[in-house]
């Protein structure tokens, strides 16, 4: 009987481990650093060399270990392959036939919005539901989406790159992914931080946010103690990011909705400003649906590796 799992969770700068029992208690959680030099070359196997370091450190047994899941920053297939990865330096690579070759041991792949929001559903803010939306609110935008407790991945790999909904015609700016008006340009940190800045570039209006820098901490910070500027910019946010919402829950229909990352740590005051905008735009079907904040933070990505590789 197969009694432990382990999560690895790749990111730009460091690649989060976790080992887990198939209950889904984390046993033990580390990180090693991510080393993109050389295409990515080290970074499967660096990850492969300290998941056998650990299981020696532990004297488990190969069999008694269910695999590996892996979180990736990026598209990846059903099967996992990963076409490209920008913050890796990737080109095309088989992620989980590299990874179990290694290893000896199973291995499934999916994207690390993906893996979190599955982390979110099985041990954090989604807990007890089976159909999830989960969006990320960090540097940009990430979202998750699960059906029956199970990853929409797509036919590409790219189920769930919420982030690139395009929400606004009259921008100049170009989003991260090459095209204009995305969501990530108005919900994501550097967003909100934007978003501060055009309102205090609109009148000399006393702020808050002119004792320093403008980031969305310190607009939702700002917002707390009353400032009216502050306000307008929460209140522009929550438009863009309410409104989009409510399109893709008339597609999704889901039980609940999950904000993650950064941004979230504002707390229940974010989702009253996305409600407000969600509730007459969506389909009455879904008027009530449950908002939840994510609950594992960080840990998101190992949890839902982990589960990935139990299901």
């Amino acid at each position: 009987m197969k009694k432990y799992c382990f999560g690895a969770d790749i990111g730009g700068t460091t690649v989060k481990l976790g080992l887990f029992d198939t209950e889904g208690n984390v046993l033990d959680k580390w990180e090693i650093k991510t080393y993109t030099e050389n295409e990515g070359t080290a970074i499967l196997p660096d990850i492969a060399a300290a998941i056998l370091t650990k299981i020696e450190e532990r004297k488990l047994n190969l069999e008694e270990i269910a695999g590996i899941g892996v979180g990736v920053p990026g598209p990846v297939s059903i099967d996992g392959i990963v076409p490209h990865t920008a913050n890796l330096g990737w080109g095309y690579k088989e992620v989980t036939r590299e990874l179990s070759e290694r290893t000896g041991l199973p291995c499934k792949a999916g994207n690390d919005a993906n893996v979190a929001a599955l982390g979110e559903m099985w041990m954090g803010g989604a807990k007890g539901h089976k159909d999830v939306l989960l969006l990320t609110l960090g540097t940009g935008v990430g979202g998750g989406i699960i059906i029956n407790g199970k990853i929409l991945t797509g036919a590409h790999g790219a189920g769930g790159e919420v982030g690139h909904i395009h929400v606004e015609d009259n921008i100049e700016e170009h989003c991260g992914c090459g095209n204009q008006g995305c969501l990530e340009q108005f919900a994501s940190a550097t967003g909100i931080a934007r978003l501060g800045r055009e309102e205090l570039a609109k009148s000399d209006e006393p702020s808050l946010l002119r004792e320093g820098e403008v980031t969305a901490k310190a607009v939702f910070d700002a917002l707390k103690a009353g400032d009216t500027l502050a306000e307008r910019v929460v209140e522009r946010f929550g438009k863009y990011l309410g409104t989009a919402i409510s399109i893709m829950a008339g597609v999704l229909d889901p039980e609940v909705i999950v904000i993650g990352g950064g941004v979230s740590k504002a707390g229940e005051i974010l989702l009253d400003y996305v409600r407000k905008y969600y509730r007459p735009y969506v389909y009455k079907s879904s008027r009530d649906t449950e908002f939840a904040l994510a609950q594992l933070g960080n840990d998101a990505g190992i949890y839902g590796c982990a589960k990935l590789v139990l299901d």
